[in-house]
Formats: C-alpha cells, sequence, structure tokens
C-alpha cells in the first residue's frame, strides 16, 4: 500500500518544460477517465512551482473535459498578481490541444487574526470503523473481474467511511456522510504538498453524498457521475498522513446536478479546511 503512495508523489511531481510550463502523468490504469482530485493536486502542485513564502489558502476549478489518463497533461501557470499578503494564480490544464481543467488559487503569508471554528461532528473513532478495503472485499466474487481490479486496486489514500450505503444495493440514507481518511504513509512536514494530497484526497467520496436520498451509487448503473467544481478553503496546517474526519452534506440536487459540501476536521477536533463541490449526476440511459 505505502508504493500507491510512492506512485501518488511521483504523479504530483511535475515536470517543468519551461518557465510557467509543467507536464504530468496519470497512473497506468484501466478505467477511462482521469481521476478529478490528480488533476486538482497537480494544477495546485504547478502553482505552487511559482510561489515562494506563502500557502494556499483556497482554490476554485472547473472540470471542462474529461481528462485521457493515455497522454500527458500540460499545466500552464498564469502569474496572476504577486501582492505584499497575497498572492493569485490561474493554471490551464490542457490535453489534445483544448483545456480539460482550470483553477485558480490564492496564495497568503502567515498572519494571526480572529479565529473560530464549527465543532467536529461526534463519530465513532477510525480504530473502530472498517475500513473501505475490508467492505469491498466481501462484494469482489459478485462484480465482473475488470471492476472487480478497478475497485479494489491499491491506493494511496485509507478510507473508513461511517454508515456506508450497500455498494451492490444502496438503501436511500440521508444526504450526509462522515469518512475518516488519511495518506498510508508519511509524506513529511512540507505543508504545500500535504496540501496537494489533501486536495486529491478530497475529490474522494464527497460527490457520492447527493446520490444518498435516492439509492444510487456508481456502481448501481442507475446514475452517470462526474464532478463540474470544486472549491477549497484551507484554515490550519495538518499532516495528510494522520487520521482526518470528512464531514459531508448535501443541501440540494436538481437539474440532474448535486452540491454537496465538507468539512475536514484533525482526530482532536481543529478543523483544517472546507470543500464544496457540484457535480453530474444524470439518470442513466439504462433505466
Amino acid at each position: 500500500m505505502t508504493d500507491a503512495v510512492e506512485d501518488l508523489l511521483q504523479i504530483l511531481d511535475l515536470e517543468q518544460l519551461e518557465l510557467n510550463l509543467y507536464r504530468g502523468h496519470s497512473p497506468d490504469v484501466t478505467w477511462q477517465r482521469v481521476f478529478g482530485g490528480q488533476v486538482i493536486g497537480q494544477a495546485l502542485v504547478a502553482a505552487y512551482r511559482t510561489v515562494e513564502d506563502r500557502f494556499c489558502h483556497s482554490l476554485h476549478a472547473y472540470f471542462i473535459r474529461p481528462g485521457d489518463p493515455k497522454v500527458p497533461i500540460i499545466y500552464e501557470v498564469d502569474r496572476a498578481r504577486d501582492g505584499r499578503s497575497f498572492t493569485t494564480r490561474r493554471v490551464v490544464a490542457i490535453q489534445h490541444g483544448k483545456q480539460i481543467f482550470n483553477l485558480a488559487a490564492s496564495f497568503q503569508v502567515e498572519e494571526e487574526g480572529y479565529e473560530h471554528q464549527f465543532d467536529m461532528p461526534d463519530v465513532p473513532a477510525p480504530e473502530d470503523v472498517p475500513s473501505e478495503r475490508e467492505l469491498r472485499e466481501k462484494i469482489l466474487h459478485k462484480l465482473h473481474p475488470e471492476v472487480a481490479k478497478h475497485f479494489n486496486r491499491p491506493r494511496p489514500i485509507e478510507i473508513k467511511p461511517i454508515d456506508q450505503a450497500d455498494y451492490l444495493n444502496p438503501d436511500k440514507k440521508p444526504p450526509t456522510q462522515n469518512v475518516w481518511f488519511r495518506a498510508r504513509k508519511d509524506i513529511g512536514d512540507d505543508m504545500a504538498l500535504n496540501q496537494c494530497v489533501l486536495s486529491y484526497a478530497s475529490d474522494m467520496t464527497l460527490l457520492d453524498t447527493c446520490t444518498r436520498p435516492h439509492g444510487v451509487n456508481w456502481l448501481s448503473g442507475k446514475v452517470q457521475m462526474a464532478s463540474l467544481d470544486h472549491a477549497m478553503w484551507f484554515h490550519a496546517p495538518f499532516k495528510a498522513n494522520e487520521w482526518l474526519l470528512y464531514s459531508q452534506d448535501s443541501p440540494s440536487s436538481s437539474g440532474a446536478r448535486g452540491l454537496n459540501r465538507g468539512t475536514i476536521y484533525t482526530q482532536d477536533g481543529r478543523l483544517i479546511a472546507s470543500v464544496a463541490q457540484e457535480g453530474l449526476i444524470r439518470r442513466s440511459r439504462k433505466t
């Protein structure tokens, strides 16, 4: 499993082609699209390569076209502004001569100020929750071999869902969920890298939240799902290899889209990030 983390770090280690121009690659998987969290993480890495002495406090991104995992992704950084306290960057991801994704990120020097936060929900500790891998292994024999291979592949992020819906026969549930997650090995103290890994992981499980009230998921064959946009705010330092609680809710779904929100806490209850995402949840034509 730790090899999966090394693979992720290699994916995030972009190749510089020219000033403000970088190239990223995708893992060798059989899936048809590039994972959205990968593009968010790589784009944030590209932005960070042009910033010094300050950290990202927010990012806003749009997924424009499905990414092709068979070809590299080119990231072009626009150095929009370098201010005394804040730095702004725009990043465009390109494949086959077309934009597939764009991101705006803002960076700030460290400052002190007023502080408050929402309290962390009262949930079981990660030690008392079965891992996603354990839950998935129970149904592998019921899946098509190619689906099972993708479903149970080694992943760099360990996930422990609380109140996981049945993968094969999901019941209708409230549009909320809590998930423990962490990187499977220590990636060091570099906050920029920890933020990039967290941004990668933040696209996991979030879109599922808006499907819970409807009793469908990506395995059911009843819904077409894709991330449309993604926003993230970083509030405090953290380490991505320590257990983090991803508390998620979905205020609304309409027009074949679902809105999802998430707050991310350390195990001792410190709020370190907030996330919002709208995604496509279109009824499958097969139903």
